[in-house]
């Protein structure tokens, strides 16, 4: 058994890869921000690309490492992966900071339509990343 002190490492070593992935796919598309609440910007496509391939991946992870997966794991590389690469590439937090952006800017329209795009696509991408997992296994 995992010391808790090397799960919390695991954890913290993960979260900051994915902190940084999620950081490069907003910066990566900062051409399409719009300028919110105070300057805010708005880094929708960042925001939704995080979170489907966020969804994604642990999907796969979580198919390929399950008790009759392909992939041996310990508890230390499955909270690595997923509590803190994942966990630190997806976040709700921003998500809702721009969906009340959008509000708060009167563009009703756009707000609805990223929140029902954006549950839907995290669905979508860990559904396919858990039946890719599921393939990879046999």
């Amino acid at each position: 058994m995992a010391s808790p002190a090397r799960i919390y490492l695991a954890v913290a070593a993960g979260g900051a890869l994915g902190a940084l992935l999620r950081a490069g796919l907003s910066l990566a598309m900062l051409g399409g921000t719009a300028v919110g609440l105070s300057g805010w910007p708005v880094l929708l496509g960042g925001t939704l690309a995080a979170n489907v391939l966020g969804a994604f991946g642990i999907g796969a992870w979580a198919a390929l490492t399950a008790p009759e997966g392909r992939w041996p794991h310990s508890p230390v590389s499955r909270h690595f992966w997923m509590t803190g690469v994942f966990g630190g590439l997806t976040t709700f937090s921003i998500f809702s900071l721009e969906t009340m952006v959008l509000f708060s800017t009167g563009a009703w329209g756009a707000a609805l339509s990223y929140v029902v795009v954006s549950v839907i696509a995290w669905l979508a991408a860990v559904w396919l990343g858990h039946r890719t997992g599921c393939a990879l296994n046999g």
